[in-house]
């Protein structure tokens, strides 16, 4: 069965973990497995990340940034990459997602920043504030949008 891995930050009011739970019922829905992981929670296992079949980044926007834990899992993701020549870290499919309390500017660097991974698919959604039925969808969307990029 096809892997998919959702990684994004949430603390505070959840916004970007309810985003990611959508694009996890999408790639569900396309017929993927999915593992959630809250960097808020822990540092990812970058060793893990071979496994996973595609990938969907989502963030914050902290002063037009990255959340701290997805900007460490692409320093280990490098370290892991260049350096310890980890297979399996490259050529993936990937989504993103981002929520902001009025800038929003992380999504102008976050293609850059993740684009290491893979092929980004799709456009990135954001939403400001705490997501509507309609971010929810355009989230939901996407990942069905990234299971077929892996299918």
């Amino acid at each position: 069965m096809t892997k998919a891995l959702v990684l994004y930050h949430s603390q505070e009011f959840g916004n970007t973990a309810e985003m990611a739970q959508a694009i996890a019922d999408g790639l569900r829905e396309g017929g993927c497995a999915v593992d959630l992981f809250n960097t808020n929670d822990g540092r990812f296992d970058v060793t893990r990340f071979p496994q996973y079949d595609c990938v969907a980044f989502g963030s914050p926007d902290y002063y037009s940034y990255i959340a701290g834990g997805l900007k460490m899992f692409m320093d280990d993701h490098y370290i892991y990459d260049v350096h310890k020549k980890l297979k399996g870290l490259r050529d993936k499919p990937f989504v993103l997602f981002y929520s902001h309390g009025g800038g929003g500017n992380v999504k102008d660097i976050m293609p850059r920043i993740f684009g290491r991974i893979g092929t980004l698919i799709g456009e990135p959604v954001g939403s400001m504030g705490s997501p509507d039925k309609n971010v929810l969808e355009r989230c939901k969307a996407l990942g069905r949008e990234l299971t077929k990029a892996v299918f």
